[in-house]
């Protein structure tokens, strides 16, 4: 799965030696996704992929994640972990959506291979001849 937003924290890195003796690491951020309702998702790089995965917060990405949850004592958990990013165009400043020119829409040429859906935009012009009030109300 991937999960676009921009990064709203950083959450630290991590360190310890598990009971096997090996020792590991994990980088934990927030990300903000982009939309009318933004969802708040902390996530995490584990591994070597704590070091090769170094974000800045206030930019946006486009993040892989895997997401698992596992029982515990009668309550679940879920993990958010990560294996990729990559930059992306924040959509707040135009990036990647469509800007208005101001420029009306070429007309439509079916000889052209324009679609019959457009249609060339044609001026209003008033009815010719009486002028009188047909309004209905």
């Amino acid at each position: 799965m991937e999960l676009e937003g921009k990064v709203i924290q950083d959450l630290g890195l991590t360190e310890g030696i598990s009971k096997a003796g090996k020792p590991w690491k994990k980088r934990e951020w927030v990300l903000e996704t982009f939309g009318n309702w933004p969802r708040r998702v902390k996530f995490q790089f584990f591994g070597d992929r704590a070091d090769s995965n170094v974000l800045e917060v206030g930019k946006c990405y486009a993040v892989g994640i895997d997401i698992e949850s596992r029982e515990f004592n009668g309550r679940w958990y879920t993990d958010v972990s990560g294996y990729s990013t990559r930059e992306i165009a924040d959509p707040a400043m135009g990036g990647g959506a469509p800007q208005f020119t101001g420029e009306p829409a070429p007309a439509y040429s079916q000889a052209a291979g324009g679609s019959p859906f457009q249609q060339a935009a044609q001026p209003f012009a008033a009815p010719e001849g009486d002028q009188s009030d047909d309004l209905p109300f």
